[in-house]
């Protein structure tokens, strides 16, 4: 028999080698694993301190918000310094890379100080501003406090970790994320509850408890950020690529002045969105009891469901950056081929997840039957724009790796506020329309970014190697 003529068997991923593929997963994976640590570890930490009681919950998750707004400006300047450095690192320029991760060192800790004075000073204000109940606002506020105390060691873990991953080294931040956790956990256990007898296989024994309450669970937390940061600036100044040992320290606009043009954009996005997920809450919230937790849950479920587009983003943004480095023109229009099938797949396979299992996970979290059935009802919903939400993702992870961070900034903004906004506004305070409506509107900001991320992709607007 003639094999020379036998037809070739087709490739699940066309134009990728199994090297591009083993590649693309040993970037990817890391984060991904991280971001289940860091989701299991939400769910146990919510737990522990809802045992003390709603007061204790309230307490705690009463600035969430503020959380949310601190912790997308220190993302967004991480963002900046990773299409720096992976431009860098794909052109093979180490001195220029290094000189990068010595302004990220100089960034972490202009904001590490300049947050954590801001942090401190406001920390009794917040939860006034939050409209916390009276009962709880001293305890809000000390809470708030513990935990920005360690606000440079925090800053470090963001900007340091983005631009360790930028060098393509996405394992060293899941090791010191995986241990923070664990640091966090334990000191819960500990600092939480007071002391008491457990019982384990009809085995007796007392465990030591500090019986700090919610102050505990600040201190835990503080100490594992602490712990995180300092354990990611020794990997970083040790790093054999890009550590920043023996440069200068001093502000150099050459860096700093591109590395800003990528994060302020990106910074505004975070912002922008971050107040426009407070109002579509508060929106929320007005629907009632049952709405309002089944909301609440259903975001909590459906957030774990994203961790393989944002693995995989992680991934795209890196092999990007180092593309447009190399100036391999070949390799940045095959990005697409390369990410698009896998993360496809993967949000297929996590969507059809989600779909099947809402129920039961609804129920992890509720006992209330109208708060599962309508839980199930939404999370099936936004099961099905899983893989169209997963396209954005990726396309947005090659512009943040490229440094074009304008677009979807404009897309984003355009989509939350023209669309989930406006949207949730008209048909649930206006014509009386539920939950369902609501994160109808959700869906269909998704399905804008979808659309608008296709015509990036397809017109090639991305891409900075295409001439005009």
């Amino acid at each position: 028999m003639n094999t020379s003529t036998a037809p070739k068997k087709k490739s699940l991923f066309p134009n990728m080698n199994r090297e591009m593929f083993f590649i693309i997963m040993s970037l990817a994976w890391p984060t991904m694993l991280e971001q289940v640590m860091q989701t299991a570890v939400s769910y146990i930490d919510t737990a522990m301190v809802g045992a003390l009681g709603t007061q204790a919950t309230a307490a705690v998750g009463s600035t969430t918000t503020i959380n949310w707004l601190l912790g997308s400006t220190t993302a967004a300047m991480g963002v900046g310094f990773l299409a720096f450095i992976a431009k860098a690192c794909g052109a093979q320029d180490r001195e220029s890379a290094k000189k990068a991760v010595s302004q990220a060192v100089l960034a972490t800790l202009v904001v590490g100080v300049a947050f954590t004075i801001l942090a401190l000073s406001l920390s009794s204000y917040v939860p006034v501003w939050m409209q916390v109940d009276e009962s709880i606002q001293k305890l809000a506020a000390q809470y708030f406090f513990i935990i920005y105390v360690p606000m440079l060691p925090r800053t470090a873990s963001t900007i340091f970790g983005t631009a360790l991953r930028a060098a393509g080294d996405t394992k060293s931040p899941m090791k010191i994320g995986i241990l923070m956790n664990v640091i966090n956990i334990i000191l819960n256990f500990v600092l939480i509850y007071p002391t008491r007898t457990v019982t384990l296989f009809s085995t007796s024994f007392t465990v030591y408890g500090a019986g700090m309450g919610v102050i505990g669970a600040a201190f835990a937390s503080a100490i594992a950020f602490t712990v995180g940061g300092i354990m990611i600036t020794v990997v970083l100044f040790k790093h054999p690529m890009i550590s920043p040992r023996g440069t200068s320290l001093r502000p150099d606009m050459e860096i700093l002045g591109p590395c800003l043009r990528v994060a302020i954009p990106n910074m505004l996005q975070r912002f922008g969105t971050s107040l426009g997920y407070v109002a579509f809450a508060a929106m929320i919230n007005s629907l009632g009891e049952i709405s309002t937790a089944a909301h609440t849950i259903a975001n909590t479920v459906e957030s774990a469901f994203y961790i393989p587009g944002y693995g995989m983003q992680t991934a795209a943004a890196t092999l990007a950056g180092n593309a447009y480095g190399a100036n391999d023109k070949k390799k940045m229009d095959d990005l697409g081929a390369m990410f698009i099938p896998i993360v496809t797949i993967l949000m297929i396979f996590s969507g059809a997840c989600l779909f099947a299992f809402a129920p039961e996970l609804m129920q992890i979290f509720s006992k209330s039957d109208d708060v599962v059935t309508l839980g199930t009802t939404v999370l099936r919903m936004v099961a099905v724009s899983e893989p169209f939400y997963g396209f954005s993702i990726i396309v947005e992870g090659f512009m943040q790796g490229v440094g074009r961070t304008k677009a979807p900034f404009v897309y984003n903004i355009i989509g939350m506020w023209g669309v989930r906004i406006v949207g949730t506004f008209l048909l649930t305070q206006l014509l009386g329309m539920g939950l369902v409506a609501a994160w109808g509107c959700m869906i269909a900001h998704n399905m804008l970014l979808f659309v608008l991320y296709v015509r990036c992709h397809v017109k090639k607007l991305w891409n900075p190697l295409v001439t005009a």
